[in-house]
């Protein structure tokens, strides 16, 4: 069935995204409850992670009915766009905890990075498709560290260093997706190892420094920058199986925990709800990432693929850092839970991607058929003639079928003013010597 087909729209993805904010919106609740209230009291932040799920889950089903291949010619717009994004936030956003890193707009704020991370994505799925034949020779690779590296170094500035590592490693997952050299890593490596220590004495500020000595010696000083790390380990362990029930958590309503909401939610979940709340929470991840690997399988092209593995890639690594800070396994970089943590525009943006993740869905039986055009072609051009083919030349992209576009030459196209049943000159030349002559076009083109 060509076009858009709602008969592949996975409910498990929304099903599972909606089931993770519904159990942020829970343990918000339980970290925002004021002392001493009686009832259920909604706090502003539980009020305004619900709406925003449900305008996510909306978005969601409506970029279904968009074809995601107007990335291919809306890529790098979408990328500009989020490179301004990162700068504007520079001089105009809100300082708060010491870093711009948001956008007051008075009924909420927007994270800039957040809206960086989507569209780097998109960026370099734009650049590795149209690279991929070429993504083996060094420059190439490097370009492509460009373009996840520039919007890094902008959060790097803000400050904002775990989004910056979530920024190389979403580079670094698609480019060995796309089928990136090894050696190039290794190279980039070494010269990395003789950089970190001018990195170290130039690149990071006091406040880092001292989130490093807490994570080594937290009782270093435990009202200090290690008393986050001792109170969030301290809560963790205290959950034991089953918690100590929603709004029962010492740490959490005696406010030992900061931060309760964002980064340290993970801690509130595992001493209120124990190690079985904790599992139910990965059990919710390992369905939405299960299903959007499925996502990537059943793409029929490369773009389609690495929107796949980008968003896949970004999801898994801040549940990664989230979980690890709170249990101590490395040192604290302010990465929200994805779904969970309180923060407006990073649940709309995992939304919108996941809706890109649908749209892929949709429209791969017509993704097999070719690109799609923007602007469309004028209605008297003849459309250019698609042959279906299997691309095995790349180890990472494996397409079910990506398209190949042939050009037919003038006068070898078909006839769109021939009646029914008329022969094409494409099938009938009118001498033997003028078929093989389009038969051996068409065997170079593809």
């Amino acid at each position: 069935m060509a076009g858009h087909s709602w008969r592949h729209f996975d409910p498990l993805i929304l099903i599972a995204a909606l089931a993770l904010a519904g159990y942020g919106a829970l343990v918000i609740y339980s970290a925002s409850l004021p002392r001493g209230a009686e009832g259920v009291v909604l706090s502003s932040a539980v009020q305004r992670h619900i709406i925003f799920a449900l305008v996510g889950a909306v978005l969601m089903i409506a970029l279904t009915r968009l074809d995601y291949r107007l990335i291919d010619a809306l890529g790098w717009l979408a990328y500009g766009f989020g490179i301004i994004v990162l700068v504007a936030v520079l001089f105009l956003g809100s300082d708060e905890f010491g870093s711009r890193r948001w956008f007051d707009l008075g009924f909420t704020v927007v994270q800039a990075s957040e809206i960086g991370k989507l569209m780097t994505i998109i960026g370099l799925a734009k650049f590795l498709t149209d690279f991929r034949d070429r993504l083996q020779e060094f420059r190439i690779f490097l370009l492509s560290l460009g373009i996840a590296a520039l919007p890094a170094a902008l959060v790097f500035i803000e400050p904002d260093a775990g989004s910056a590592v979530v920024f190389m490693a979403l580079w670094l997952v698609m480019t060995l997706f796309a089928g990136a050299r090894i050696r190039h890593y290794i190279m980039l490596a070494a010269i990395g190892l003789c950089l970190v220590p001018v990195g170290l004495a130039a690149g990071v500020q006091d406040y880092q420094r001292d989130r490093i000595r807490a994570f080594i010696d937290p009782e270093s000083d435990p009202q200090g920058a290690g008393f986050n790390v001792i109170q969030a380990e301290t809560s963790v362990g205290s959950g034991g199986l089953w918690g100590q029930g929603l709004t029962e958590g010492t740490q959490t309503q005696l406010d030992f925990v900061r931060i309760q909401t964002t980064d340290f939610i993970f801690s509130v979940l595992s001493e209120e709800l124990g190690f079985v709340g904790a599992m139910a929470l990965f059990i919710l991840f390992l369905l939405l990432l299960s299903r959007m690997l499925r996502v990537a399988t059943r793409a029929g092209e490369p773009l389609g693929q690495l929107l796949a593995v980008g968003l896949i890639t970004i999801i898994a690594v801040q549940v990664f850092i989230n979980v690890a800070i709170n249990i101590r396994l490395i040192p604290v970089t302010g990465i929200p839970l994805p779904f969970i943590s309180t923060g407006n525009s990073s649940l709309l943006v995992f939304f919108i991607g996941l809706g890109l993740l649908q749209s892929v869905l949709a429209w791969q039986d017509d993704a097999r058929r070719g690109p799609v055009y923007w602007p469309a072609p004028h209605a008297t051009q003849d459309p250019p003639h698609v042959s279906p083919t299997l691309d095995r030349s790349h180890p990472g992209l494996r397409p079910t079928g990506r398209a190949r576009v042939v050009h037919r030459e003038p006068g070898h196209g078909e006839d769109h003013g021939r009646s029914n049943g008329a022969r094409s000159p494409l099938d009938h030349g009118q001498t033997a010597r003028g078929r093989r002559a389009v038969r051996a076009r068409q065997l170079r083109s593809l």
